[in-house]
């Protein structure tokens, strides 16, 4: 059976890493058992999460997994698709997590209010003494990764107007079907959208890209039907409590 090492629930998400629900979904959409536990980054073959284990082999990074998942077991998360939309799905993917995720994690760790009631707190339990320097340094560490990607380089309204473009096209990419690429059922990419779009419209965290995001009924209500779909037991809807 596949391990899937995660980084759990929290941020009134069912996984508060998108690239983690991302591949969970993708397990879910091609049909295999799996278990669900919690990773560290410290073991992890890259060094990031999600991660997975698969018959003694460690496979990390989520594009990498899907990719092994759909060899090793022979499945298609695209199916039905022509080449044309494959490259399209494959544009839309890449568009959502080297951009759009970047701004969405922007407004995760590097507004005040936000990194304190969330990423902060995950050195609640450690010796006080060392606490905030810990936090400094997470913040730090993004902040540099933001700079590096570009995104830290902005104006934060430019930022939020960064995001907007996205959120803009994938509404017009999505229009009035039930997922991105098919009205009948989801692929690949729709487990990295919903994964994304979730993370921006928790009402845990406050933003103008959440905001933003909520502009767009068919992106909402579809954020909802794959939540729905996936985690029908976890509790959604853009009023429920901060």
């Amino acid at each position: 059976m596949i391990t899937l090492f995660a980084t759990g629930a929290g941020f009134g998400l069912p996984e508060i890493s998108p690239y983690v629900t991302k591949t969970e979904v993708q397990l879910m959409m091609a049909g295999l058992d799996y278990k669900k536990t919690k990773g560290s980054r410290e073991t992890a073959p890259k060094g990031q999460l999600p991660w997975i284990e698969d018959a003694a082999q460690a496979i990390g990074d989520s594009t990498f997994i899907r990719a092994h998942i759909e060899q090793k077991y022979d499945i298609d998360l695209d199916i039905g698709l022509t080449g044309k939309e494959r490259a399209q799905a494959w544009a839309i993917e890449r568009m959502i997590e080297n951009q759009l995720g970047w701004v969405s994690s922007y407004f995760r760790f590097l507004e005040p209010a936000n990194f304190a009631k969330g990423p902060g707190r995950w050195f609640d339990q450690a010796p006080e003494a060392v606490r905030e320097d810990l936090r400094r340094g997470l913040q730090e560490a993004v902040a540099a990764n933001m700079r590096a990607v570009g995104v830290g380089r902005h104006l934060r309204e430019e930022v939020v107007w960064l995001g907007a473009l996205s959120l803009r096209a994938l509404d017009e990419l999505l229009e009035d079907k039930a997922y991105l690429m098919r009205d009948s059922h989801p692929v690949g990419v729709d487990a990295t959208a919903f994964a994304t779009l979730a993370a921006i419209m928790t009402p845990f965290f406050d933003s103008p890209l959440r905001r933003e995001a909520e502009r767009y009924p068919r992106l909402v209500d579809y954020v909802s039907r794959m939540m729905a779909q996936f985690y029908p037991a976890h509790p959604w809807g853009l009023r429920q409590a901060a």
